[in-house]
């Protein structure tokens, strides 16, 4: 769904190059032919078969994307999503999370590759430029399909984190051939004038073009960027240390790896702890996942407005899951994460007191919220309880929470 989201931006600054080799006798012969060795060669990949395009009005778009929803989430699961981060001051009470991202996307999407049918469609009402840059996009993806099943990031269910990585290698990869491409870059790399840090200002600056992305909240805005950004400086890193060896070949397994390559890159990479929680001892489970340190990064920095301070808490996690309980009273969140030290922990527990007090208020007071730091299994961990203040009783019980290999 966030495929396409990253062409909006590249077509503010870049054109693409025209080569014609022969073999594709399909739609927009001229641009998939330019693009097909060009990204070959950029990527190191070949393409097994040619690619299949077809066109689709914007109409088309918005059905496949409400068939991509209902197929990833059931409503219970988008129901408990939104809940939590509802909880968590991430999201407004008053937003529709499948309504305003299906807005979302349909306004941005110029094009998309569907790893089901292996067809590559481009929006028919897209321009010139936005199409020939969206085709090369989305181009890379179906070779990336010829070369990894990426229906098995769409099929992953219950580990927010690891989807989240997969995604970023995958659009971070298409996004970092595309420039490489489109640049003219030297040994397969992009020359970018002003570096990655000016891709970001340029993305930055082109917000005020798109109106449901500019209204959007900060967590919907920077988890929709972070595939594009992040990835692609993540298989920059990747493509430097391992020349000739596929970004994907195996995965990113956390968005600790995404933000910190060398733990992917490592000899023994640094993978996450599984962390697994019970029942909960009080109210009913409605839904449970995790979120990673990116996105408790996000937390942090959502509530104290300190990107150093977010940066350095959300440091060190090594694995997390919550769930969201309904109690008699209301809606309440149970999470444990799991750290890389006693220390960090202890820093990620006091910069988490300092965000829940600054996202709740005055309104504190109808909230029983407890953050305890705890040693589960051998391991530093930190357990963060908001319920309403009704709710007396512990929502879990310890001696279920049980951590194992990723």
């Amino acid at each position: 769904m966030r495929r396409a989201f990253i062409a909006t931006f590249l077509a503010l600054f870049l054109t693409a190059c025209a080569v014609e080799p022969p073999g594709y006798e399909g739609p927009f012969k001229k641009q998939v032919r330019a693009a097909i060795p060009q990204l070959e060669e950029a990527s190191g990949l070949r393409f097994l078969k040619l690619p299949v395009l077809q066109t689709r009005s914007r109409d088309e778009v918005r059905s496949y994307l409400e068939q991509e929803f209902n197929a990833q989430l059931t409503p219970l699961e988008l129901a408990g999503t939104q809940t939590a981060y509802r909880l968590l001051g991430l999201l407004p009470d008053t937003l529709e999370l499948r309504a305003f991202l299906l807005d979302l996307l349909t306004e941005q999407v110029a094009g998309y590759y569907d790893p089901e049918t292996k067809v590559l469609y481009v929006v028919d009402d897209a321009s010139s430029e936005m199409r020939d840059i969206t085709i090369t996009h989305e181009l890379m993806h179906a070779l990336q399909d010829q070369h990894t099943d990426l229906t098995q990031i769409e099929s992953l269910t219950g580990d927010n984190d690891r989807m989240v990585a997969m995604q970023a290698v995958v659009e971070g990869q298409a996004v970092y051939e595309q420039l490489a491409v489109m640049t003219g870059g030297q040994d397969g790399e992009p020359q970018i004038p002003g570096g990655w840090g000016r891709v970001r200002e340029m993305i930055r600056e082109g917000q005020s073009s798109m109106p449901k992305f500019t209204s959007a909240p900060m967590l919907i805005q920077e988890t929709l960027l972070f595939p594009y950004l992040s990835g692609a400086e993540f298989v920059r890193r990747v493509k430097r240390a391992r020349p000739g060896v596929a970004p994907f070949a195996p995965f990113a397994a956390s968005t600790e790896q995404i933000l910190h390559p060398e733990r992917f890159l490592d000899s023994v990479p640094d993978l996450p702890t599984r962390v697994t929680i019970g029942a909960p001892r009080t109210g009913t489970l409605l839904h449970e996942d995790n979120l990673g340190e990116f996105e408790t990064r996000l937390l942090l920095f959502a509530h104290l407005q300190d990107e150093a301070a977010a940066v350095r808490g959300a440091a060190g996690w090594d694995g997390d899951r919550y769930q969201v309980i309904e109690t008699p009273s209301g809606p309440a969140f149970a999470w444990v994460t799991i750290w890389d030290s006693a220390d960090e922990a202890a820093e990620f527990a006091g910069l988490l007191r300092r965000a829940i007090e600054a996202r709740h208020g005055a309104g504190i007071a109808a909230r029983r919220i407890t953050i305890r730091e705890q040693g589960i299994a051998g391991q530093a961990a930190v357990v963060f309880e908001d319920a309403p203040a009704a709710v007396t009783s512990p929502l879990l019980t310890l001696e279920t929470i049980q951590l194992g290999a990723p």
